[in-house]
């Protein structure tokens, strides 16, 4: 029996999935206002500047992978224009109903898929830019996972990974503190859920730092790799470049 993380706990790898779409099943409902809670809507602030370092073209393709709710997905559709395509996909069904209804209230319609980023349903050399936010660390082979996102890049193409990271180490007693006391706490009392804040808490502690998730991109595919740390390194952006 081949074993992986959960949170701290020690899973059979075929039963992550199944655990982590527990936790997004629980929690979609009440994902985006416990995202502006828990980040005190910083978590806007590193969206805008992942599209910004995306620097999109009118025409571009692009794949956003976990992209539940759909702020990233409506964001690039801006950028891309009528001659352009997002296409917004997560493994997670309820999180993509959720990003589905947003994007259609606003006024935009985009393929939407039910997909598994380890076995992604789209050619080779197809896409300009694929993005994945907040979603690679809940993957139960990350380098797996980065192989495919690089398979459909085009020559050239970028995968933005935007993901908790190590946090500076000044920081680290205060984040800590907030993060196993707080996180959980806000979780029962907003979305019912307790145990699911505390997974996202431990699965943060067992993702790659940033200089290990630079290294598991450069050996899948990416021949140059560089990471902009945000907000004391609680979050990091890394932008690979398929070479």
């Amino acid at each position: 029996m081949s074993t992986t993380h959960f949170g701290f706990q020690t899973v059979d790898e075929h039963d992550k999935a199944r655990r982590v779409r527990g936790v997004f099943d629980s929690v979609a409902g009440k994902y985006d206002i416990m995202n502006d809670l828990m980040s005190a809507g910083m978590h806007r602030a590193w969206k805008a500047y992942t599209v910004m370092v995306a620097n999109l073209r009118e025409g571009d393709e692009v794949l956003d992978i976990a992209g539940g709710t759909g702020d990233l997905s409506l964001a690039f559709s801006k950028k891309v224009g009528a001659t352009g395509r997002v296409v917004h996909t997560d493994i997670n069904e309820a999180m993509l109903r959720v990003g589905r209804d947003r994007l259609i209230d606003k006024g935009v319609v985009l393929p939407t898929l039910v997909c598994d980023a380890e076995q992604l349903p789209f050619p080779d050399n197809h896409f300009d830019l694929v993005s994945v936010a907040f979603g690679l660390r809940n993957m139960t082979h990350k380098d797996g996972a980065i192989a495919e996102m690089a398979r459909v890049l085009k020559p050239r193409g970028r995968l933005l990974v935007l993901e908790f990271s190590r946090v500076a180490k000044p920081l680290e007693k205060a984040y800590d503190w907030y993060s196993f006391n707080v996180l959980p706490r806000l979780g029962s009392m907003v979305a019912g859920d307790a145990d699911s804040y505390r997974y996202l808490a431990e699965s943060i502690r067992m993702h790659p730092g940033q200089e290990e998730l630079k290294a598991l991109m450069k050996a899948n595919g990416f021949g140059h790799v560089d990471y902009h740390n945000m907000t004391g390194g609680i979050v990091a952006l890394h932008v690979g470049i398929k070479c």
